[in-house]
């Protein structure tokens, strides 16, 4: 027995050393087989590996400069660059924008650069006085007519015409439209009021009617409900059910039997 215990030993000593010996050899190919850092570079702080340092971009295993041209800097990521105010990318440079009369800079990196002031409108390069009409004022947006009416008008046309607000109506929140007070409705250039029924009561809107507890819509008036025997209101208060055990039948509760 101790013989045995003594080759077991020695076996899994033996095996022990071999697999530590193996692990060693794929490190060290591991290490050798990788790419070493470039220049101008820095490695990660986790995960391994590397990156580029600010001012330079990863190109296959290199970090190559940014190259910076003339009206322009380098972007905060530190991989690009972006051009300076009043000036527009085109290609690898930046071309000074040219900025018509009645313009200003928009500070944007597309399109032209600059937008019309308040009062003109874009036309093709240059920016056209806007012809406004009375009672109308330069809109913020330099596309479309280029205005707006004044509130308490709408716009007919290339004018802008006062809305006539009838009798108890109001200037609607846009302006250019009117609405009724509550309990009136509109009909045609005119505010008519609600006629609620007897035993009915203006809806929440101002605009419509309902009816009572207890009574049913029929056409234009509020008529009460015959509940019969063995029935009661239901939960809107205008309609009768009949209790468990019975059912409809016309204008009574019949048993189910």
């Amino acid at each position: 027995m101790p013989n045995r215990n003594s080759r077991l030993s020695w076996f899994l000593q033996r095996s022990l050393t071999a697999t530590v010996m193996l692990l060693a050899c794929a490190c060290a190919m591991s290490q050798s087989s990788a790419a070493p850092a470039p220049p101008n570079s820095h490695s990660l702080r986790y995960g391994g590996g590397w990156d580029c340092d600010r001012g330079f971009v990863k190109t296959a295993n290199d970090c190559v400069a940014v190259k910076v041209p003339a009206n322009a800097y380098l972007s905060s990521s530190g991989a690009r660059w972006d051009c300076d105010r009043g000036f527009l990318r085109e290609n690898d440079q930046c071309t000074k924008i040219s900025i018509p009369a009645n313009a200003y800079s928009d500070d944007t990196s597309y399109r032209d650069g600059w937008d019309c002031n308040r009062g003109y409108r874009r036309v093709e390069k240059n920016c056209v006085a806007v012809s406004i009409p009375p009672n109308a004022y330069p809109a913020g947006s330099t596309f479309g007519r280029g205005w707006e009416c004044n509130r308490g008008y709408r716009q007919t046309g290339e004018a802008c015409v006062a809305v006539s607000v009838p009798e108890r109506g109001y200037l609607a929140y846009t302006g250019d439209d009117w609405k009724c007070d509550r309990g009136y409705v509109r009909d045609e250039a005119r505010c008519a009021p609600v006629r609620v029924p007897t035993n009915g009561y203006l809806d929440s809107n101002g605009t419509g009617w309902h009816c009572d507890r207890g009574f049913k819509q029929e056409s234009s008036a509020c008529i009460a409900l015959a509940v019969p025997a063995k029935g009661y209101l239901d939960y809107s208060g205008n309609e009768w059910r009949c209790e468990d055990g019975y059912r409809r039948m016309g204008a009574a509760c019949a048993t189910d039997k």
